[in-house]
């Protein structure tokens, strides 16, 4: 049986529908599987704002322009439901529980990204979340895949990563008590010896709801779907779409207009990107197993490391230089400074570079502004560029290994004759240039929302950035070397 043909008259419930990942599947679902059943998208209700509003709004955004070209019905096919992943039972209404009966599939990627979250949200959201949803689930006696959308960095303390659940760092029945119970202070003063000193609540939660779906593996359907850093769309729906800053598209952004000038990494360190299409692929194939048959009870829950740093690898300096290069050819609208930056290993230099190139440069630019009776806005940038990249800090400068045996087996499973539309390695060798380019157009078109092409406009302030940098630096050149001839004459001559 095809994937098309397995994916007929199915009825799919997706968490994280708002997300990158989860808009990215909607998408590739409705398009490429035109037979299914129905998409039902946990929205959550916002002040003054219907979920049918919401739904409707998300399905008019540029991500659908093909599927409204090719195939417009199929967008009646996705129905909102109302509900919450930090409630008990999501916050589903018993109207809406019956509505999902008949479900027969599930992707549960709803989570919180942010590697700054309190402890408490992040349980409440990533932990709980998980044990809530597959509370519900065990009512729908027609579910055929479980896919639980975690991430390869669950278990950041392991440099190899293998396709198999590691030992947890706390019991995830515990700690959810532990959220219910105490205030967020009081757990985030215990953060750090509770999560067994993990590098962020992201990955701590992430991890214990891993645990949560291993520990229902006999009773539900289900697998553990596991993506590294998933970046801007390698080919479709049009190459280079992404929602967010996130990953290297926004270092990418940030050395584009000019202010992020150095950065604390290790240039030699190969990173592990994906795209989002190849997770989307990944995940319709995961599900699509379970489809073929079901998975075997008193056996290992399925575990996908969904990376390709083994299959196509590059190192975070081949993508800055990569992204400076193309980035002066096809400049951003809104440069405030010569595209550039630089990463460094050495802590000493960065923190230079950081008070020299970051922190003086947001003062004169915003003491300009204040000058011209405009709101001062960088300075105040920076310091969220700072607590970003200070909690991003453990992966700039750590190469983790990611076995991902079971998700190569994944593309063996595609019909020769769907390879084009639902296979992933056949774009194994990324052309990483090309792949950057259609990246950082992506970003100017829909998420600066400027032209994919550079004005005359921006392309003449890059010229005259460039001299006036070179200017600059002949000026601090200057006044340092004076500086130090002083400082010889007086010490060695006098």
């Amino acid at each position: 049986m095809s994937i098309a043909e397995a994916f007929k008259d199915q009825v799919i419930f997706v968490t994280g529908g708002t997300g990158f990942v989860g808009k990215a599947l909607i998408e590739k679902l409705l398009r490429s599987c035109p037979d299914l059943g129905k998409i039902y998208v946990l929205l959550r209700p916002k002040k003054g704002v219907a979920i049918e509003n919401r739904l409707e709004d998300l399905l008019k955004t540029s991500l659908y322009d093909r599927l409204r070209r090719e195939q417009p019905q199929a967008l009646a096919k996705v129905e909102a439901i109302g509900g919450d992943c930090t409630e008990l039972g999501l916050g589903i209404s018993q109207a809406d529980l019956e509505r999902l009966r008949d479900v027969t599939i599930v992707y549960h990627s709803a989570a919180s990204v942010r590697f700054d979250d309190p402890l408490r949200e992040a349980i409440l959201i990533n932990t709980r979340g998980t044990h809530e949803l597959i509370k519900v689930a065990l009512q729908w006696k027609k579910l055929k895949a479980f896919i639980h959308v975690s991430t390869t960095y669950s278990n950041p303390t392991e440099l190899e990563v293998e396709e198999r659940i590691y030992p947890p760092y706390a019991d995830w029945r515990t700690t959810i008590q532990l959220a219910e119970n105490f205030d967020a202070e009081t757990l985030n003063i215990y953060n750090l010896k509770y999560s067994n000193f993990q590098p962020n609540t992201y990955t701590f939660t992430k991890s214990l709801a891993e645990h949560v779906a291993n520990d229902y593996k006999d009773q539900l359907p289900i697998s553990i779907f596991r993506p590294s850093i998933v970046i801007s769309t390698l080919e479709e729906p049009v190459p280079g779409w992404a929602d967010n800053f996130n990953g290297p598209t926004g270092m990418l952004v940030a050395c584009g207009v000019g202010i992020l000038r150095s950065q604390n990494c290790d240039p030699y360190i190969v990173a592990d990107f994906v795209p989002a299409d190849v997770v989307v692929r990944g995940l319709i194939i995961a599900a699509y197993k379970y489809l073929q048959a079901p998975p075997v009870k008193e056996q290992p829950i399925d575990v996908i490391n969904c990376a390709t740093a083994n299959i196509s690898p590059i190192t975070m300096g081949q993508v800055i230089e990569i992204g400076k290069r193309y980035i002066r050819q096809n400049p951003f609208e809104k440069t405030l400074w010569l595209p550039g930056g630089s990463i460094t290993l050495c802590p000493v230099l960065h923190f230079v570079r950081f008070i020299t190139m970051h922190i003086m440069m947001a003062i004169v630019v915003d003491s300009l502004l204040r000058l011209s009776n405009e709101k001062p806005f960088l300075l105040k940038l920076q310091r969220r560029i700072f607590a970003a990249f200070q909690a991003l800090q453990v992966f700039a400068v750590t190469e983790w290994h990611f076995q991902n045996e079971n998700f190569r087996a994944l593309h063996e499973m595609v019909p020769p004759n769907e390879v084009a539309v639902f296979g992933f390695l056949q774009n194994s060798n990324i052309n990483y240039v090309e792949f950057f380019q259609n990246g950082i157009r992506g970003a100017k078109e829909f998420l600066l929302n400027e032209s994919p092409d550079s004005s005359s406009g921006a392309k003449l302030r890059i010229k005259i950035f460039y001299v006036l940098d070179w200017l600059c630096r002949i000026v601090v050149y200057g006044f340092l070397l004076r500086l130090i001839y002083r400082f010889v004459m007086r010490t060695f001559i006098a």
